[in-house]
């Protein structure tokens, strides 16, 4: 039986993010260069966002490449941005069947132009979709995106009295898309690595000792088991919720 029949699709969260984490030490394991493990990572994506599609998840995220990326070595930085580029092309017929609309978040300006450009084209070219919404975390970091708020807000010479939680959201990339209710990070790290970090104020946590490349439809269908059988009281108590009624998640 797949663990898919025990997720109950009223509560599915509508968005979910993803870590991807473990593609170097999957290749060191399997005697390669860590190129060869972000390469197998790409079946991991389809698997995530096949999973997503059918469990009911509207919004999929995931942490392609962070700033603090730029500062691995050379040879792996431009391999990365080569396979990056290669998988937009490819999978444009893909994103096209499942009716998924792909976005981007981060600082997009900063990639190099190639890939920026395959980008640009893929997003245009999936706009017209509404199934189920890929969002790719790229050249971005938390604080990059925090400290570009703060300079939009103050450029914009807005005064301090009239700043709330609802119009410093509006400055985030994210402002389009509803916050993480669940954030996944494979490989067994239990840290967040300046992912999201205003966006997952409330959102569940669930760690993996699965490494990305290794990463399936299963292994996605546990978190959302797992995330069901929480008790999420946003500062209320357990007699609270009990008593509202059942939000409509959509």
């Amino acid at each position: 039986m797949s663990l898919f029949d025990q997720i109950d699709s009223t509560r599915a969260p509508r968005h979910v993010a993803i870590i991807m984490d473990g593609n170097g030490r999957w290749a060191k394991s399997q005697g390669k260069e860590r190129i060869f493990g972000h390469s197998h990572g790409v079946e991991s994506v389809r698997a995530a966002l096949k999973a997503a599609t059918r469990s009911g998840v509207k919004f999929l995220t995931l942490y392609a490449f962070s700033t603090e990326n730029w500062n691995r070595p050379k040879e792996e930085v431009d391999a990365l941005m080569n396979l990056l580029v290669q998988t937009i092309i490819g999978e444009l017929p893909e994103l096209d069947e499942n009716q998924v609309r792909l976005h981007a978040i981060g600082d997009l300006e900063k990639l190099p132009f190639d890939c920026n450009s395959q980008l640009q084209t893929a997003m245009q070219h999936t706009a017209h979709h509404s199934r189920v919404n890929l969002i790719l975390a790229l050249n971005y970091s938390a604080r990059w995106e925090i400290t570009h708020a703060v300079r939009q807000i103050v450029a914009e010479g807005i005064e301090a009295d009239k700043i709330t939680d609802e119009l410093f959201a509006s400055k985030l990339s994210t402002a389009a898309f509803p916050d993480p209710e669940l954030l996944i990070r494979t490989s067994g790290e239990e840290r967040i690595s300046n992912f999201l970090l205003w966006q997952i104020a409330y959102a569940e946590l669930y760690f993996t000792p699965t490494l990305w490349p290794d990463f399936r439809e299963e292994d996605f269908y546990a978190a959302i088991v797992d995330y069901q059988s929480r008790e999420r009281r946003f500062g209320k108590t357990s007699e609270q919720i009990a008593s509202e009624p059942i939000p409509d998640p959509y």
